[in-house]
């Protein structure tokens, strides 16, 4: 199966429909601990026909099994940050320069060419541990960018203040991407009038603090910035694809990706728009793992076909999904 150059092309729901059925066979005979949910769930893979009806592997699975489908071997593992203490998830890339594909073609969807940024990450919990997909997405970033002051800011946050006040008066185009306690961190010491600055969280706390709600978070963090909203990035270790939010929590999908909602007690029934319920995400880059995940976010998707996170969900297993994680 070779899809790679033609996800990146799809115009309509049609080409999403016809490329996703196709990786759906493909995955659902080759890819084994998705075989084996389908096979648990009893289903014949050839009465599927409608995208509602496509099996979602619970997103646990990638921590016990070698969510994998391709003969050749893995390029590079990502891992999670293992924040709940519950272990981690293995995602095995069969092709990094897919994956590198990917995330510039979602950034440049929704931002434009990198270079014409100077792009700052302030990932502190990312940048101290290995295999995080996160940190191979923005040093990318940083390097097409090529601005002068683009890079990494572990823990300095007195030349990341420096940074941000040279790039401002320079008038430079400028996205800082945080981890979303780092950047809590940073603007109780500092604060900045930067109003064309844009700030993307990412992340979450990863436990270092108390979890506030987004807008509290975000009314800080614009405050301190002078901005007027805070981007956001969805993206995970399992997907090799990100979703973008320009403000007020309302995310959306490149043309390779989409969203559904299950029901939380009926997990193989999606629901329509404006009702909230489980995530389930189509991505399509994940060719060579599974492309049909279903999370643990709770969300719900609008009228404008945007998806808002509401929170996690309470009850983490999914009923018989233990049957596979043992």
């Amino acid at each position: 199966m070779n899809n790679d150059n033609n996800i990146f092309s799809i115009q309509n729901e049609a080409e999403f429909l016809k490329i996703c059925f196709e990786t759906f066979l493909y995955q659902a005979e080759n890819c084994k601990p998705y075989c084996e949910w389908i096979k648990l769930l009893n289903i014949n893979i050839k009465d599927i026909k409608k995208i509602e009806e496509i099996p979602f592997l619970p997103i646990e699975l990638f921590k016990s099994k070698r969510v994998y489908c391709s003969d050749k071997n893995e390029e590079i593992i990502f891992s999670s940050s293992s924040t709940t203490g519950i272990g981690q998830s293995f995602h095995y890339v069969e092709n990094v320069e897919l994956y590198e594909k990917s995330f510039t073609s979602a950034f440049g969807f929704f931002y434009g060419n990198p270079d014409k940024y100077s792009i700052l990450g302030l990932l502190p919990s990312y940048l101290e541990r290995s295999g995080s997909s996160l940190i191979c997405m923005v040093d990318s970033l940083i390097r097409q960018s090529g601005g002068k002051h683009s890079g990494f800011f572990l823990h300095n946050h007195a030349k990341l203040y420096d940074t941000l006040c040279a790039l401002k008066a320079e008038k430079t185009p400028t996205i800082l991407i945080g981890v979303t306690y780092a950047l809590l961190d940073f603007v109780e010491k500092y604060s900045i009038d930067f109003s064309d600055l844009t700030v993307m969280e990412t992340g979450g706390m990863k436990g270092r603090r108390e979890e506030i709600s987004r807008n509290k978070l975000h009314e800080i963090i614009c405050r301190s910035f002078g901005v007027q909203h805070i981007h956001s990035e969805y993206g995970m270790t399992e997907l090799l694809s990100q979703a973008y939010s320009s403000g007020e929590g309302k995310f959306f999908c490149p043309s390779w990706m989409k969203i559904l909602i299950r029901d939380i007690y009926n997990p193989f029934k999606i629901l329509h728009k404006n009702q909230s319920g489980g995530i389930n995400v189509i991505d399509l880059a994940n060719r060579n793992s599974c492309s049909f995940i279903a999370t643990q976010d709770l969300g719900k998707i609008n009228n404008d076909s945007s998806f808002e996170i509401l929170g996690r969900l309470t009850a983490s297993d999914i009923r018989g999904c233990n049957l596979l994680v043992q």
